[in-house]
């Protein structure tokens, strides 16, 4: 349930006319009160004679009873509550309980004395009320309204709770704006899925990724369809922006505008600007330098892109436990730069969930920590080479980097997860958890095939081999071992390892330091997190299809071999 409370105004009658008008795309239905002051006020909706005028009237009455240099310049108070959408239908009845509970919270009203200001409230649709009041009382008294907003946010909580709807965390100001009922009118009107505002939030979020210029974001903008225009001063220099869809026009037919900052704070020209001061451009700058993080198999292109998406969430896993609040709220905006170009470079399979979760996790980015830029620069880079690396295939090492990408985002949502609960930011931490799932969904999606191959060469392995692999296994993580051992995952990583120790590595010291991070207790399979975090940190390669297709063929070759007698050439004998 959300309750929000419109600027003050001068005029009753004019709000009158549009609370019980068409409205304006046509989406008021059946205007009419559900509740008042006295429970007797005239209903130009309902009440054959009854004007708008009346019901005025009536409202304004108490304004008469003092003097016209007391009267506020603004007495028309206006309250609108609206449930989220997938909550049930209230009745007329439930509206006019929630009206009344709304205004004494507030200070409008207050039932026990059986004094207040007067007020009516107005349903035009089913989910959602409107309430208008005269802010002052019959005896000439103006209601002390000081935070009235906290007080009827701390109602709706509570009848949140009573009426079994979608229980909403407490805001703290930094979400972006929720489509007005307008503007969700209008794209239902015009067969689209979400409005105007939000598709041009996520394509701005889009361009904004790993950018590195205004003239870089502003191609990116026009590359994806938008309309632009900048407002310039008269020094020449860009003040700001606004972005449209071609087909989103108002009734003269002109495209609808929105400047950055109304489609979310941080997507201002100021704030977007804060990413370049501290970003310079240059693929090997800036980058975690603890391990190699491009990859032997595929210096670039979309599979390298992921690869250093990995390596730079591996990093700032570390940053978001153990740094300071600021430099953590960088690393945390910056990772939904990250989400924003994974969608969009992904593969079908995955851009549906991986879209979700960005768009999910978008809330989670912001807060009143102010964020401190520069330290995020790595995340930022690997941005910036998802895009530049172009699409990534549905197969193959760029199906299976991707799952890497993902698996690392996974746990760095985590941590980011406790990381705004700790500090009681609940509306981020559920936008985190949000988008964790959608990402879990996109990591089954990607993961499946390499890691079928693995489990497959896993399984073929000879018996001493997979033998040695079980004694590294209990010797490098005894507390983890039996767990691993009765995993299915187990087989894909005792190939992991034997890949590994062909690449000269030593397991028993490498396992150790994948499994570092507390996060494995929320994986659903560890032996899966430890094969992307092995595969990664040995530079091997994240799909092996060739190698079981090099493996069969060499079974099939030996097989034959074994089936020839010394001195036999496979000719019938006899025959020359």
């Amino acid at each position: 349930m959300i309750p929000r409370i419109h600027k003050r105004g001068k005029r009753t009658l004019g709000l009158l006319y549009y609370l019980y008008g068409p409205g304006t795309h046509e989406e008021h239905v059946d205007p009419h009160l559900v509740a008042s002051w006295d429970h007797q006020a005239p209903d130009p909706g309902r009440h054959p004679g009854a004007t708008y005028k009346d019901l005025q009237r009536l409202l304004d009455q108490p304004l008469d009873n003092i003097d016209p240099a007391d009267r506020p310049a603004k007495h028309v108070w206006h309250l609108s509550v609206r449930n989220a959408f997938e909550d049930r239908i209230l009745t007329d009845e439930e509206w006019g309980d929630i009206a009344r509970r709304m205004v004494a919270a507030a200070g409008i009203d207050d039932p026990d004395e059986g004094a207040g200001c007067r007020w009516a409230a107005v349903r035009h649709a089913d989910d959602h009320i409107h309430i208008v009041a005269t802010l002052v009382r019959e005896d000439g008294y103006k209601p002390d309204l000081n935070h009235d907003a906290a007080r009827v946010q701390a109602q709706a909580r509570v009848l949140e709770a009573e009426l079994g709807l979608r229980r909403l965390n407490k805001g703290d100001g930094t979400a972006a704006r929720r489509p007005t009922s307008a503007e969700r009118h209008k794209a239902r009107r015009q067969g689209r899925e979400r409005t105007a505002r939000e598709e041009l939030r996520e394509a701005v979020r889009r361009a904004v990724a790993g950018a590195l210029s205004e003239e870089e974001l502003f191609d990116r903008l026009a590359a994806a369809g938008l309309l632009i225009r900048k407002r310039v001063a008269p020094s020449g220099d860009l003040l700001g922006y606004k972005v449209a869809l071609p087909d989103d026009l108002n009734k003269e037919g002109d495209p609808v505008f929105y400047a950055g900052a109304r489609l979310a704070p941080d997507l201002s020209l100021p704030r977007i600007r804060e990413h370049w001061s501290t970003c310079g451009d240059g693929d090997d700058q800036g980058a975690p330098l603890a391990e190699r993080a491009s990859s032997s198999v595929a210096a670039s292109g979309p599979a390298a892109a992921r690869r250093r998406t990995a390596s730079a969430t591996w990093q700032a896993l570390v940053v978001i436990e153990h740094g300071d609040d600021a430099v953590a709220a960088a690393h945390i905006a910056s990772a939904g730069e990250v989400l924003d170009a994974l969608a969009a470079t992904s593969a079908a399979h995955t851009r549906a969930d991986l879209r979700d979760a960005a768009m999910a996790f978008e809330r989670a980015s912001r807060s009143h920590v102010r964020a401190e830029r520069g330290s995020d620069r790595a995340l930022r880079q690997a941005a910036r080479e998802l895009v530049r690396g172009g699409p990534a295939l549905g197969r193959g090492e760029d199906s299976a980097t991707t799952a890497m990408a993902i698996d690392m985002l996974f746990f760095f949502i985590t941590a980011a997860i406790h990381w705004h609960a700790k500090r009681g930011h609940a509306q981020q931490a559920a936008a985190a958890r949000q988008a964790a799932e959608h990402l879990r969904a996109a990591y089954q999606a990607a993961a499946a095939q390499p890691l079928g191959t693995l489990h497959q060469r896993g399984r073929r392995l000879n018996r001493p081999l997979l033998q040695r692999q079980t004694e590294v296994l209990r010797q490098a993580l005894p507390d983890l071992a039996e767990q691993i051992l009765a995993e299915p995952g187990w087989y894909a990583l005792a190939a992991t390892l034997t890949d590994a120790q062909a690449a000269g590595f030593d397991p028993t010291s490498l396992l150790p330091e994948a499994a570092e991070h507390r996060e494995l207790d929320t994986a659903d399979s560890v032996s899966d997190v430890l094969v992307w975090r092995l595969r990664r940190r040995a530079d091997l390669p994240a799909d092996t299809s060739d190698t079981v297709s090099a493996d069969r063929r060499t079974q099939r070759s030996t097989s034959h071999a074994r089936r020839q007698a010394p001195g036999q050439t496979g000719r019938r004998p006899g025959r020359s």
